[in-house]
C-alpha cells in the first residue's frame, strides 16, 4: 500500500481509498495483473567486470516481488510468467574530494539494467526496458564501502523494476 503525506487537507483511508476533504479520492491499491499469480525470476546476467553484482540483483528482486506484489515466487515449470534480465553497467565516478587530503569524500554509484516480464503461458511480454537506470552515492569517509553502495543501489533498482511491474495506470 503506498503511503500519502498529508500536507494542508485532511485525509481517511476507507477501505484501501483515501478521500481528502476536498473530495478528491486517490486510490491506495496497486493495479497488478489479476491473470498472473506466480513469478518466475531468472539469475540476472552481467556485461560488467564486477561479478556478484547479478546475483545480489536477483535476490533483491525476489525479496522486493514477495514484499510487495501480490504474486509468489515459482520454479520455471510452474510459473505463470517470468522476470529476467541483464546488467549492462556499472559506472561508479567522484562526486567530491577531501580538501586537505584530496582523496575521494564521496562516490555516486550508477546502475544500468534491461530487464522483460514474460507471460509464460502465451508467450506475451508483459513489459520490457531496454535500458533502467539507478544512480546513488555512498561516503567511504563515514564507512560506507562499495559494497554497501552497490547494494543500496541494487535494492532501489530492484524496487523500481517492481514498481515498473504494475499496470500503466
Amino acid at each position: 500500500m503506498r503511503l500519502f503525506r498529508v500536507i494542508p487537507s485532511l485525509r481517511l483511508l476507507l477501505g484501501g481509498m483515501i478521500v481528502s476533504a476536498s473530495g478528491c479520492t486517490y486510490s491506495t491499491e496497486r493495479p497488478f495483473r489479476d491473470d498472473i499469480q506466480t513469478v518466475h525470476v531468472e539469475m540476472f546476467q552481467s556485461k560488467d567486470f564486477r561479478r556478484g553484482l547479478e546475483f545480489d540483483l536477483t535476490e533483491a528482486l525476489a525479496k522486493r516481488i514477495e514484499m510487495d506484489t501480490p504474486y509468489r515466487l515459482s520454479r520455471s515449470d510452474r510459473a505463470d510468467s517470468s522476470l529476467s534480465g541483464e546488467i549492462l553497467s556499472v559506472n561508479q565516478r567522484v562526486l567530491g574530494h577531501d580538501f586537505r587530503t584530496n582523496r575521494p569524500r564521496e562516490y555516486v554509484l550508477t546502475v544500468s539494467a534491461r530487464w522483460r516480464w514474460k507471460d509464460l503461458r502465451s508467450g506475451e511480454i508483459i513489459r520490457e526496458h531496454p535500458e533502467f537506470i539507478y544512480t546513488t552515492s555512498y561516503i567511504p569517509p563515514v564507512g560506507e564501502s562499495f559494497e554497501v553502495g552497490s547494494m543500496r543501489t541494487l535494492d532501489g533498482l530492484a524496487e523500481r523494476i517492481v514498481s515498473a511491474m504494475e499496470n500503466e495506470w
